[in-house]
């Protein structure tokens, strides 16, 4: 079953959160828990090869060292190529001194932060050809994401 984005966090409420303005985009999606795959509970692998995501929303938290070390072995996984990975943060800088110049969307919290993890995946999903998003499918236009997310194909 491919779906559109595939939600993996540390924090149930905010991956509900994310998913239901995804959902609101007309966006299929999955959840995932980052300790879950760190810890054995979930095979990571077996979650992207039965959901197929073509993005995939991951939080980076802290301790961010090791958390972005796990989100680059995750990315080099060969389930995970070809996907885009867009990593959210709430301390975008701190994050930022251990990545360079990867983009970032940061979250902060407050509901109309979620709008930049929502444009972000729309480009995504709009730039993915040859297929096409279910945003672009409603006959949306492109929503200009302010950050780019980070492609590893």
């Amino acid at each position: 079953m491919s779906i559109d984005v595939a939600v993996v966090n540390t924090a149930e409420e905010l991956a509900e959160i994310l998913e239901l303005a995804l959902q609101q985009e007309g966006l299929t999606t999955a959840r995932g828990f980052t300790l879950d795959f760190k810890r054995g509970r979930q095979d990571l692998n077996v979650f992207f090869q039965t959901h197929e995501p073509r993005v995939v929303v991951w939080d980076v938290a802290i301790p961010y060292q090791e958390n972005w070390h796990y989100a680059q072995a995750v990315q080099d996984l060969p389930a995970a190529q070809g996907r885009t990975f867009i990593l959210t943060t709430t301390n975008e800088r701190a994050l930022r001194l251990l990545t360079g110049e990867t983009e970032v969307c940061e979250i902060i919290g407050k509901p109309f932060d979620l709008q930049h993890v929502v444009e972000a995946v729309c480009a995504a999903l709009d730039d993915r050809s040859p297929h096409q998003s279910a945003h672009a499918q409603r006959g949306g236009e492109p929503s200009p994401s302010r950050r780019g997310p980070l492609t590893r194909s």
